[in-house]
């Protein structure tokens, strides 16, 4: 009985090994007639095709890396818990349809931009507000910005949905960037580092030239302050002038090693290849519109009536 049992055994494993032989010299070859492409190759025939597509007069859909900063309303949010493809899919065509009708330009933090609004109240039924951009955020349809200004020794701000039917234009008065990415602390700061006037002119800027930074350090006033800023890495702020104990407490409370946590960083970020596709998408409807509005402003308005 034991032989018996050996023997089976022994005869399934000759079979299995011949079925894995027979399997392996068939998988190579099927490589041999289809070979496998490498990420080389790969991209070799990708720029091909793409060379391909220049020479038939097919526009070539490169997204630059620039788009990460210059339009990041376009990547989801990168909680997984709120993340829907096809919810954001919708929602960047309908924030493409939205640019097709007014034109949304390139804008940082520190901007000064001019906002007009669709207003029943006023006389003109519009109203325009000047201000330096203090802070932008969002995500999709949710992206918004808020803009400030002193008006009458009073400061304004206002916040603004970027893809708000209510808005009629949005025009960049200077385009620039501060040393950081938020300028709250303005708010605190003296009024003439917020003060712009309504009749301020859009300065004027080549195509391809780079944008400023504006290395200017701000001066704040004497505390009480709306927020710790001696907790917070500011660059753009001069010397706080404040006693020892506020930064040895700045200091027990700081969490230096959040910056080397690779798992927090992932968790607040979308992958890169995701982000290649989506920008690559809206790389290319952006091209045709910007081909419109030069079509548009080349014919003048005598050819729109």
């Amino acid at each position: 009985m034991l032989r018996r049992v050996v023997l089976q055994t022994f005869r399934q494993g000759l079979a299995q090994s011949f079925f894995k032989r027979n399997a392996a010299s068939l998988s190579e070859s099927a490589v041999t007639q289809h070979p496998i492409e490498t990420s080389e190759e790969a991209g070799a025939k990708s720029g091909s095709k793409q060379k391909n597509g220049d020479e038939s007069g097919n526009t070539v859909v490169v997204a630059p890396p620039e788009f990460r900063f210059m339009y990041p309303e376009f990547l989801p949010d990168p909680t997984m818990e709120r993340r829907n493809k096809l919810k954001e899919k919708l929602e960047r065509m309908d924030m493409l349809q939205r640019r097709s009708i007014i034109e949304i330009p390139e804008f940082y933090t520190g901007s000064i931009m001019a906002v007009t609004v669709a207003d029943s109240n006023s006389p003109n039924k519009f109203a325009c507000f000047v201000g330096i951009c203090i802070q932008r955020g969002g995500s999709g349809l949710q992206a918004w910005f808020i803009l400030r200004n002193v008006v009458d020794r009073q400061g304004v701000e206002i916040l603004y949905e970027m893809y708000c039917p209510l808005i009629q234009k949005i025009e960049v008065l200077r385009l620039e960037r501060r040393l950081d990415e938020s300028l709250l602390y303005l708010r605190d700061a003296l009024p003439e580092y917020s003060t712009f006037p309504f009749e301020m002119e859009a300065e004027r800027r080549l195509n391809n030239s780079v944008v400023p930074i504006n290395p200017i350090k701000v001066k704040l006033r004497p505390r009480p302050w709306l927020e710790r800023w001696e907790r917070q890495n500011l660059q753009g702020v001069e010397d706080l002038n404040l006693p020892q104990r506020y930064y040895d407490r700045a200091k027990e409370v700081a969490k230096p090693w959040e910056k080397y946590d690779l798992m927090l960083q992932y968790r607040k970020t979308i992958p890169a290849e995701e982000q290649e596709k989506i920008y690559a998408e809206v790389h290319s409807q952006l091209q045709q519109q910007d081909l419109k509005r030069k079509i548009k402003r080349r014919r003048g308005p005598s050819s729109e009536q």
